[in-house]
């Protein structure tokens, strides 16, 4: 299977890019990362796993992640809720970005999950350890989290189901079903306030499809899992649902977070991060990419026009 990535926006080009190969290993066999995918691996760690500053985003959400790797953490009087744990060494920057920012590690009450991938959870069994939070993921990401095959086992509190929130004071996540990139994949959504309005937040987890995933079954490559392309169908029509204000998600690159930072800092009359048509932009190119892969693996008889019968 291969991607075209020619015609995608620059920053999702360049996370698909930087996340086919290795996460391909380790999803694949982590073994074989070991032997054959240790250099991929570094590489994308060396990429998207470098160190920032932490910043306020709009209302009582902030950016505590690496340079892609995203993490987030939603602040209440009453306890805080951080979103994704990055890869293991991406949990001590996470704290130590929480400690810039003037929070407390005791403070966050909960861990969420957008993905069991290596990227998005190798940091959070450490993560759960530092704090005493109780990490709440969607029951199907379960096994996968608790596995421990390319990063620390990490056992949920709590499994939850689509739609089923998580409260702390004034900040209520909701969960999503967004499948096909994992079975669980999560997309979570929440309102903030910010200078007397109110914003409509979407934390994508990710509708990427790797290169090593099958999405028909055929003899001899069956499809990666049973239903993945009828999952994926589902996750473009829930994202296209979901109102959308403030256009975030687990890697910085979907939503050119390096540019919308450098924005901000000049001081714009608007948050960068509102960007309601970069969410629609994602959704767009995300299934074009979905649509085109699909064509792929059924192959020119599938969409060749009937030859006439003959008279």
């Amino acid at each position: 299977m291969s991607i075209e990535f020619q015609n995608l926006p620059r920053g999702l080009r360049a996370c698909l890019c930087a996340l086919s190969v290795a996460l391909a290993f380790a999803i694949a066999d982590p073994a074989k990362m070991q032997a054959q995918g240790q250099s991929q691996a570094n590489d994308l760690r060396a990429t998207l796993n470098q160190p920032v500053e932490p910043f306020h985003i709009i209302g009582n959400i902030y950016y505590i992640g690496a340079s892609d790797i995203a993490s987030y953490l939603i602040v209440t009087p009453e306890g805080d809720i951080l979103l994704d744990g990055g890869f293991v060494e991406t949990a001590p920057m996470i704290e130590a970005n929480i400690q810039k920012l003037g929070f407390k590690l005791g403070d966050v009450k909960y861990i969420l999950s957008s993905h069991e991938h290596l990227d998005h959870a190798g940091g959070i069994s450490e993560l759960r350890r530092i704090t005493g939070a109780r990490f709440v993921a969607l029951e199907q990401e379960a096994p996968g989290l608790m596995e421990g095959k390319s990063f620390p086992a990490a056992k949920p509190d709590q499994l939850i189901h689509d739609g089923d929130t998580v409260r702390i004071g004034t900040a209520v996540m909701t969960a999503h079903s967004t499948p096909g990139h994992t079975r669980g994949c999560t997309t979570w959504s929440t309102t903030v306030r910010d200078e007397g309005r109110e914003y409509h937040v979407v934390f994508i987890g990710s509708a990427s499809v790797l290169p090593n995933y099958k999405l028909i079954d055929k003899p001899g490559a069956p499809a990666t899992y049973t239903g993945i392309e009828q999952d994926y169908e589902k996750t473009f029509r829930v994202l296209r649902s979901l109102p959308c204000d403030v256009f975030l998600g687990s890697h910085g690159s979907f939503y050119d977070l390096a540019d919308k930072r450098g924005v901000m800092e000049k001081k714009p009359a608007q948050n960068p991060f509102i960007d309601p048509w970069g969410y629609q932009e994602y959704i767009l190119n995300a299934e074009a990419v979905f649509l085109k892969e699909l064509a792929a693996e059924r192959g020119p008889a599938a969409t060749a026009p009937a030859t006439p019968a003959a008279k």
